[in-house]
């Protein structure tokens, strides 16, 4: 069984322009076409494109996601241990991202709090006041 671009998509729910981006960056294997140019995919694009979205939906780069099915295509070519370390690589980036997100939330909850938040002119704003000041010195270590 095969599957027309649209097909693939609905069955997937990824949207056809992302499918031909799969496909231009090496993803999803470029299909047979048939005499009317349609591109025709096979069953196992279906599990495929699954399991991009998936990795994607865990914070996999592309370029990670592009490993991994280099992988899960010849397992017997990689342990066990190598798909882990992927994973433990994705663990920390998302780990500092979190810690860089809590880092400006604090900044941001304490330059609101600062903030009365009447219905005064935004003149003497504390918030605006904060980020102008803070943009000031930036300015200054240029």
């Amino acid at each position: 069984m095969s599957y027309k671009i649209g097909e693939l998509s609905k069955l997937t729910s990824c949207n056809i322009e992302t499918l031909r981006y799969y496909e231009r960056e090496g993803l999803l294997p470029p299909p047979p076409r048939g005499n009317n140019g349609y591109r025709y995919y096979p069953q196992d694009s279906v599990q495929r494109v699954r399991f991009i979205l998936h990795a994607k939906s865990l914070g996999f780069s592309l370029a990670d996601i592009a490993e991994l099915l280099s992988i899960q295509v010849d397992k017997n070519a990689s342990t066990c241990g190598d798909v882990k370390q992927i994973a433990e690589h994705k663990l920390a980036t998302i780990a500092r991202k979190i810690s860089e997100l809590k880092e400006m939330y604090r900044a941001l909850e304490k330059v609101s709090a600062a903030c009365d938040g009447s219905e005064a002119s935004a003149e003497h704003c504390t918030i605006l006041q904060a980020l102008e000041s803070d943009a000031a010195r930036a300015e200054k270590h240029l």
